[in-house]
């Protein structure tokens, strides 16, 4: 069910992307695919410690929970500043 809600999600945002990747330099273009890929790669890292936190139960799964939205949170922030930092160019 959250694949469902990630992918309709995603889809308005990817047609916004791809009608601003024309007014873009391939350099900049490039620095958005690194932020993409490390917001991706956070994101996979998160849903991994999510994964393993439905398996322990109880207060671990609280910690790891947590833990898992930190990792999603500074890859987004990351990818965030790097998406500002390429706009710039």
């Amino acid at each position: 069910m959250k694949s469902i809600f990630k992918s309709a999600m995603m889809v308005p945002v990817l047609a916004m992307g791809l009608g601003l990747a024309a007014c873009d330099s391939a350099q900049e273009n490039a620095a958005e695919d690194q932020a993409d890929m490390v917001r991706e790669n956070s994101e996979a890292a998160a849903d991994t410690m999510e994964d393993r936190a439905d398996m322990m139960g109880g207060a671990s799964e609280d910690a790891m929970e947590a833990k898992a939205d930190a990792v999603r949170d500074a890859g987004e922030a990351k990818a965030d500043a790097m998406e500002d930092k390429a706009d710039k160019m």
